[in-house]
């Protein structure tokens, strides 16, 4: 299916706001709400539209920190690891990457010392790199068609 710029506004409108109704989204791209539900329906149905979900502020429900976790797996880990890390609590988004990690991970922790009880949980997979986040610079996830 190819998308075309009616779709990537509707596209937009959904990624601005998932929740937005099918009536407000064709008020702002200019068509009748039951075309942008059709429209919607065949995006979802290829593929390109895979999720509607909500996001939750880390430092609200009381996590003090997040953090960037790279991995360079032991010879033989990697593919336990890759079993692994979805039991992980801690991980809200995890990478496997070329370069010399194979590995990057975002995770969520309470505290200092529930960051070091993790990575004590990863060094038995690989040698680990952490980086302490401080704050978002870019807070926008949407794809945009390409030029």
């Amino acid at each position: 299916m190819s998308i075309d710029s009616l779709n990537w506004k509707i596209l937009t409108c959904l990624q601005k706001n998932a929740r937005m109704s099918n009536a407000e989204i064709g008020r702002q791209v200019g068509i009748s709400s039951p075309a942008v539900s059709e429209r919607i329906k065949k995006m979802e149905d290829a593929g390109i539209i895979q999720h509607y979900h909500t996001t939750v502020s880390p430092f609200e429900a009381g996590y003090q920190l997040k953090a960037l976790i790279t991995i360079r797996a032991f010879m033989g880990m990697l593919k336990p690891f890759l079993d692994k890390v979805k039991t992980y609590d801690e991980v809200i988004n995890c990478y496997r990457i070329t370069g010399n990690e194979n590995i990057v991970m975002e995770v969520v922790l309470k505290n200092q010392k529930h960051l070091e009880a993790f990575i004590d949980q990863l060094i038995v997979y690989g040698e680990t790199k952490t980086q302490i986040i401080l704050s978002h610079v870019v807070k926008h996830n949407a794809v945009k068609p390409l030029k």
